[in-house]
């Protein structure tokens, strides 16, 4: 029986010789074996080598895996300071290889897939950082209207927004009920800051293995995986990255929870915050507290959603499973920070 994530080889090479200037077959395709969301494919072809990304198989979410939007983001993004991949082909017909796809240049990088970097020294690890600060207040710099974006996301309170969709994707993809859930998401609705009319770029997905970085130094060559990108609020983006300085360690998404950062040459949360803040010339950050809240609430509403798809079959890694279980123990770190106020 083959794989619902094989792809038709010989309707592929068609519709890309048709499609993409120069590009040429025969070609064969190969899985990456990252990511939770969208499949993404290495193409080797007889006219080089290209990455396909495309919607998994199966019943999905409404909304969820939007790789057209991905395409449209990154394309607009192609004359900014915020790096990308060369934007080659979309295609919205599903009968080519079973769902929508779209096609970009392949780079040739690293990417850290350890927020620790166990094999940087203390030198590199905090150059790779203030790349990683550079670029997302690059992102947030950027004009929506000038790059043709500022239709990209709905108008009001976008945490007023996102807290509904999340809770609503959460609630469709709920196998069990998790008590601190239940608790951050009437936190979330009753401390919801006033609407500040601050609106940029959001990233949705900010973390350094959604990162390609050159083989030597720490010039970031692009930023990737954008399905969860939407016009919508800068601190959303910062408290998501910031995040990952909070998880542990051991989890199945490491995290720098319990690490001495200071020895690994990597900033403070403080300190990574303050960055960004001189970038954009701010001069600080009120309600922390809530746009981490919501970071991790809105992280484990995705991870239940890899979790039910993993037991519908539709997810595509063998790790789902182990990123679904995550769902519980990050809504309990975010209710434990409210209680700390920290």
């Amino acid at each position: 029986m083959a794989d619902a994530f094989d792809l038709d080889i010989a309707a592929l090479t068609a519709y890309l010789e048709a499609h993409i200037d120069g590009f040429k077959g025969p070609l064969t395709a190969e899985k990456f074996a990252g990511g939770q969301s969208n499949p993404t494919y290495l193409i080797a072809a007889a006219s080089g080598k290209y990455v396909l990304r495309r919607k998994p198989p199966g019943e999905l979410l409404k909304s969820a895996h939007a790789v057209d939007r991905e395409f449209r983001v990154m394309q607009a993004l192609a004359t900014t300071e915020v790096p990308v991949p060369k934007m080659r082909v979309l295609c919205d017909d599903s009968s080519v290889i079973g769902s929508m796809f779209y096609v970009m240049d392949y780079l040739d990088g690293r990417i850290f897939w350890d927020a620790a970097l166990p094999e940087q020294t203390p030198a590199e690890r905090g150059a790779i950082y203030d790349a990683m600060n550079k670029v997302l207040a690059d992102l947030h710099n950027v004009d929506v209207d000038k790059v043709g974006l500022s239709d990209y996301g709905k108008p009001g309170n976008y945490f007023e927004r996102q807290i509904g969709r999340w809770t609503k994707q959460y609630r469709a993809s709920e196998t069990e009920t998790l008590p601190a859930m239940e608790e951050l998401i009437v936190w979330l609705n009753d401390n919801l800051p006033a609407d500040d009319g601050l609106v940029c770029i959001n990233h949705g997905d900010f973390r350094l293995d959604n990162m390609m970085f050159s083989h030597h130094g720490s010039e970031v060559l692009a930023l990737l995986d954008w399905e969860l990108s939407t016009l919508g609020h800068p601190y959303a983006d910062l408290a998501y990255q910031c995040m990952q300085l909070r998880i542990p360690s051991g989890a199945a998404i490491p995290g720098l929870g319990g690490a001495d950062r200071g020895a690994l040459g990597i900033p403070t949360e403080q300190a990574y915050v303050r960055q960004y803040c001189e970038r954009r010339g701010i001069a600080g950050i009120d309600n922390w507290v809530f746009y981490l809240a919501f970071a991790f609430f809105r992280l484990s509403a995705i991870l239940q959603g890899v979790y039910k798809r993993a037991l519908d079959g539709n997810a595509s890694s063998q790790k789902a499973l182990d990123y679904g279980g995550l769902a519980a123990p990050l809504a309990e770190l975010g209710l434990a920070l409210i209680e700390k106020g920290e």
